[in-house]
């Protein structure tokens, strides 16, 4: 008996994951006077394709604003679920297409580096938005925030208030979700990451003050369940690229 609900127990979680997301965020550094466009090319004309063949739609491309040295690229990959990232993988591997094309790529010489380095960090969507939410037309600029938290309760606790209370509240203060993922792996954990879509830089600025005085926010904030769920907030702000497909 015991073991037959430890089998039910384990089946409904793996259910659970398979129907969210499960994102790949990539934030590369490229050098001063690297040979970037390598890296745009391969993107735009081999890696992006492969995986649009694959079944993976809606990937980002991005670049950080202002005039960060070493300068930052960003690359969002959204899979249908936890089990598809595997997947595709051992697509990639058997696409003769792709192997064939990125040989290019692969042939840049040491001292024509497109990237110093690359860091990868994998999130399972949230229960209240279990998948990625294309922008709407027009939306060139980009919010990219990572919440640390002292704990894993902690970051638990800022999840479960996402999805119980500060959605609906987004949407009613034009804070518009591309996508929501708690941390499973890479730099910075425990930690959750989120992304929004704006017009603007005035639009932004104008719904966040929205959501700063809303009386569901000020109630929210104020309850003892979610105190301390925070320990740091990194924020960048991002502009798609001509080839991003958000």
């Amino acid at each position: 008996m015991r073991k037959h609900l430890l089998l039910l127990f384990f089946i409904s979680s793996f259910s659970l994951f398979a129907q969210k997301e499960y994102y790949e965020l990539r934030t590369y550094s490229i050098p001063f006077n690297s040979s970037e466009q390598a890296l745009h090319n391969y993107f735009k004309e081999v890696f992006i394709p492969a995986l649009n063949r694959a079944g993976v739609e809606h990937i980002g491309v991005f670049e950080a604003l202002g005039e960060s040295t070493p300068k930052q690229l960003f690359l969002l990959i959204p899979y249908k679920d936890i089990v598809a990232y595997g997947e595709v993988i051992s697509i990639l591997a058997g696409d003769q297409q792709y192997l064939e094309e990125r040989k290019v790529y692969d042939a840049v010489p040491q001292d024509k580096r497109v990237y110093s380095r690359f860091s990868t960090s994998f999130y399972i969507a949230f229960d209240g938005l279990p998948k990625l939410v294309k922008p709407s037309e027009g939306s060139s600029l980009f919010e990219l925030r990572t919440y640390e938290g002292y704990s894993e309760d902690a970051v638990r606790r800022k999840v479960k208030m996402f999805n119980k209370e500060e959605f609906s509240i987004f949407d009613q203060t034009g804070l518009h979700s591309v996508f929501f993922g708690e941390q499973v792996s890479g730099p910075s954990m425990p930690a959750l990451t989120y992304l929004l879509a704006f017009r603007s830089m005035e639009e932004r600025n104008e719904n966040w003050n929205k959501f700063i005085v809303h009386p569901e926010w000020k109630r929210v904030s104020r309850l003892a369940e979610y105190a301390h769920t925070v320990s740091d907030i990194k924020r960048t702000f991002l502009k798609p690229l001509s080839y991003s497909q958000l």
